[in-house]
């Protein structure tokens, strides 16, 4: 593992971060693939500035990549919400979604599984949410989530036979510096939130990290295809009151 090379899309801020700052803990290489640069580079990050909402620009820096030949594990952490009723979603909306959502992670995938196949290795891990099961206000994140979720399967099945395992980590409610920007603590939005998760904690961008820490490790070839809902037991909780 010591000094393996780690692609992580979106790893400026929030839960990327985390997943950056974990990764180089462990002792890993973080390419971090983000428009925006972190306010400081981590030891051992390198930092990369691409839109992956840009086909060329996300193309040329992944072609880049894949000649190197020794990047073997993936985090497809990318995203961004375009919060609307059904009514209000509108189809322009959809579509960016769905380029940095889905057609990121796929196109992320389809250049580097090259490399993972002829070395007998290989990692993915997509970002997905608990939203996959439904959130009012998410027509178009929940939508891309679920897409994601079944493109995490579909690939595992693909490449199992050649040691590429791919898995998918569902996060709950993440106490980011985004999310408690909308929602303060002393909100009654997000006491009511609170109220709903069984371990009675936000979850935290660490928490998130520590999952991807896990399922990125040389030891976890065998899980493959599973969606891992970190949650504080919120997916548990909703299938008892149904």
């Amino acid at each position: 593992m010591a000094n393996a090379k780690v692609l992580v899309t979106g790893g400026s801020g929030g839960i990327g971060r985390a997943i950056t700052a974990r990764l180089t803990q462990d002792g890993y290489q973080v390419i971090n693939l983000d428009r925006v640069k972190p306010k400081t580079l981590m030891a051992g990050e390198q930092h990369i500035a691409v839109d992956l909402l840009d086909l060329d620009d996300a193309k040329s820096v992944l072609g880049q990549l894949a000649k190197q030949g020794d990047v073997l594990r993936v985090i497809n952490n990318a995203g961004f919400i375009r919060p609307a009723t059904l009514e209000d979603t509108t189809l322009e909306d959809f579509q960016a979604v769905i380029n940095l959502n889905m057609r990121a992670p796929i196109l992320v995938a389809q250049t580097l599984l090259p490399s993972m196949r002829l070395a007998k290795f290989g990692r993915i891990i997509n970002i997905a949410s608990r939203a996959a099961l439904g959130k009012e206000l998410r027509t178009a994140y929940s939508a891309t989530k679920a897409g994601l979720l079944g493109m995490t399967r579909t690939w595992a099945m693909e490449a199992a036979a050649d040691g590429v395992t791919v898995n998918a980590i569902g996060p709950g409610p993440i106490a980011t510096d985004l999310f408690l920007s909308g929602n303060p603590l002393d909100s009654p939005k997000t006491k009511q939130i609170l109220q709903a998760i069984p371990v009675k904690r936000m979850g935290t961008p660490d928490d998130i990290a520590h999952a991807v820490s896990s399922l990125i490790d040389d030891r976890a070839g065998f899980i493959t295809g599973q969606i891992l809902y970190v949650c504080g037991g919120m997916t548990v909780g909703l299938s008892h009151t149904a």
